[in-house]
């Protein structure tokens, strides 16, 4: 029943199934004396009894310690927490105690941001096509500055200006051409996509001296070079090409570019198979690449700036499903897999199916003595690629109303989320000190037709 032979390589059965991979979950997760899974100081079966399932958990503690973590590594830098990971009036009031810096990237992050007080100028406006009503906002209100992405963008700006709105700080966001290992979809600094202005062919350079032009106050330059990024290479390469095109600029302008944000998009744990980088080391080789950088071009070291968002959030969400069906399909030679149909899918985690993402899980609610065997955990859309765990050893004895936690989801699990079969989304719920605190109700049928008129 443990069938290796359909496994990734990388998943090997486990000794004990009822072990927790410590490096996946929130720090301080463990199962108490008859196996429930702890979290936050939190028993989760009485999260699940109180709040239902499908159900977001996110451990306030991991988050707000792993904030503090990227602010002490990075001690000197600017640190925006990217919103788009996760953005609830309660992650902005996390942030705000940290003492990190928000990035938005549409006018409605901005506006929550602001709605809950976050102070405007620890803010930057991220994003590709962004609207005259957008800039208009971020310029009224004074945002710490404006990642610019297009010409049409420069020139909204400039009409904005014309009248009678403050001329904002900007950054230029380059196309550095690095390719970062990672998937396609999450790769952001090659040619062949959306996103800013060509190093190759001497858009940014252009867009810097209109930006000047138009007299906007022109701060620097911006790269992101994808997401889920184990090393430093592709990040050392973008930067030394982004003080490149500084000296280029200062020696034509005659003005320094005092600032370089070098993105975000360091990868977290999903898998016993992924082993991110230390954030001290991390921290070290970015700080020297950058300095040794901007040695060699006889420019001052500038101001420089990260975006994580996934490496603050992503470890501190636990999802939980009830299981409501267990399938043993029999599979070429007599192989089988068994399939675990839950009450959730890929409208509250669409990444498996986006981009092929892996995760882990694990039986919440109880221990197991019955063996391994290979699992596949699936949602309940009607869709084949509706599936949360692609591969995972669970025990052989799952059954109906059972829960199954999956690690690390606090990223881009509820932001991407949708109505899929109109299916609500999930409530979250914050743990901390063993108190249980809804942040974000469940939806129901009735929101779902709030804006069905017809």
């Amino acid at each position: 029943m443990i069938n290796p032979e359909l496994a990734p390589a990388w998943l090997l059965p486990p000794s004990d199934v009822n072990v927790l991979a410590e490096q996946l979950w929130p720090k301080g997760a463990y199962r108490n004396a008859v196996g429930e899974l702890i979290v936050g100081e939190v028993n989760v079966v009485e999260v699940a009894d109180v709040y239902g399932t499908a159900l977001y958990l996110l451990d306030e503690a991991q988050f707000l310690n792993a904030a503090a973590a990227y602010r002490k590594a990075f001690t000197g830098w600017n640190v925006y927490y990217a919103s788009k990971a996760l953005l609830t009036r309660s992650v902005v009031r996390w942030v705000a105690a940290a003492g990190l810096n928000l990035d938005v990237c549409s006018g409605n992050e901005l506006q929550l941001a602001l709605d809950t007080g976050f102070e405007p100028g620890r803010i930057a406006l991220h994003g590709n096509n962004k609207s005259s009503d957008e800039l208009a906002l971020a310029m009224n209100v004074g945002v710490a500055y404006i990642v610019v992405d297009a010409v049409e963008e420069l020139d909204r700006i400039e009409q904005l200006i014309a009248s009678g709105l403050p001329a904002p700080r900007v950054l230029i966001r380059v196309k550095t051409g690095v390719y970062a290992h990672t998937h396609e979809y999450i790769a952001t600094a090659h040619e062949d996509q959306k996103f800013g202005f060509s190093l190759r062919t001497g858009e940014a350079y252009a867009a810097l001296t209109r930006a000047h032009a138009i007299g906007l106050d022109v701060k620097g330059v911006h790269s992101h070079i994808g997401s889920q990024i184990f090393d430093t290479a592709g990040f050392i390469a973008a930067a030394s090409r982004l003080l490149e095109l500084a000296a280029q600029y200062s020696r034509t302008v005659g003005e320094q570019l005092t600032e370089i944000c070098l993105g975000g998009g360091f990868g977290i744990a999903y898998t016993t198979a992924d082993t991110p980088l230390a954030l001290d080391e991390l921290a070290r080789e970015l700080r020297t690449a950058v300095v040794s950088a901007a040695t060699d071009l006889g420019i001052a070291p500038p101001q420089c700036a990260i975006e994580p968002g996934r490496g603050i959030v992503g470890r501190a969400g636990v999802a939980l499903y009830r299981v409501g069906v267990v399938k043993h399909v029999e599979l070429a030679r007599g192989a089988v897999r068994m399939y675990v149909s839950v009450d959730g899918g890929m409208s509250d985690n669409p990444r498996p199916a986006l981009y092929g993402a892996d995760y882990s899980c694990v039986l919440a609610n109880r221990n197991s003595s019955s063996p391994p065997v290979l699992a596949r955990v699936v949602g309940r859309h009607c869709e084949s690629g509706d599936i949360l765990v692609r591969d995972t050893y669970l025990p052989n004895d799952i059954r109906a109303g059972d829960l199954i936690a999956v690690a690390a989801v606090g990223a881009y699990c509820r932001a991407l989320s949708s109505n899929y079969n109109l299916m609500p989304r999930p409530a979250i719920v914050a743990l901390r000190d063993g108190i249980a605190r809804l942040i974000v109700r469940r939806e129901t049928f009735t929101d779902l037709m709030a804006t069905d008129v017809g």
